[in-house]
């Protein structure tokens, strides 16, 4: 049976490394991965750490068609994390990648391992900025004021 595709969106960042590129090669891993075509990519953004510390980070976000399931995707993007090197020593922590389902298609998903959309998608502009560039009919205007103040720089 086949199933239908989605649309949804993937945020990725970095701050260890070389968090440039840890980006554009998981850009090239995402779309690798059977079962999901890469639709759009951002540009990339430097961002200073939010609620964290270390070196500033590198933001981007991707729009993918897929028809994954939410947790087989969510899997598929932790695999690309593991080979990375991500650790999860504690949260916040730098990080070699990171990988977040923002959306879904229009799936609300509250689970153990899986909460979509992102809960905090509409709190960070290293999130809204790089969306808004891909998909500016997903984010509104006062989104993007209420993060206005959180420093953003496209590379």
């Amino acid at each position: 049976m086949l199933r239908a595709s989605v649309t949804a969106y993937l945020a990725l960042g970095a701050n260890l490394g070389d968090p440039a590129t840890a980006l554009l090669t998981a850009m090239d891993d995402i779309a690798a991965i059977k079962g999901v075509s890469l639709l759009k990519r951002s540009s990339l953004y430097r961002t200073a750490p939010l609620s964290a510390s270390g070196p500033d980070y590198v933001n981007a976000v991707v729009e993918i068609q897929t028809i994954l399931s939410a947790p087989e995707l969510l899997f598929a993007m932790q695999q690309i994390e593991q080979l990375a090197g991500r650790v999860r020593p504690a949260r916040n922590a730098p990080r070699t990648l990171d990988l977040d389902l923002l959306t879904y298609g229009d799936a609300r998903i509250d689970s153990q391992a899986l909460v979509v959309p992102h809960p905090r998608l509409t709190q960070r502009a290293f999130v809204l900025v790089p969306l808004a560039e891909i998909a500016p009919h997903r984010v509104t205007s006062s989104q993007l004021a209420a993060v206005q103040m959180q420093a953003i720089e496209r590379l």
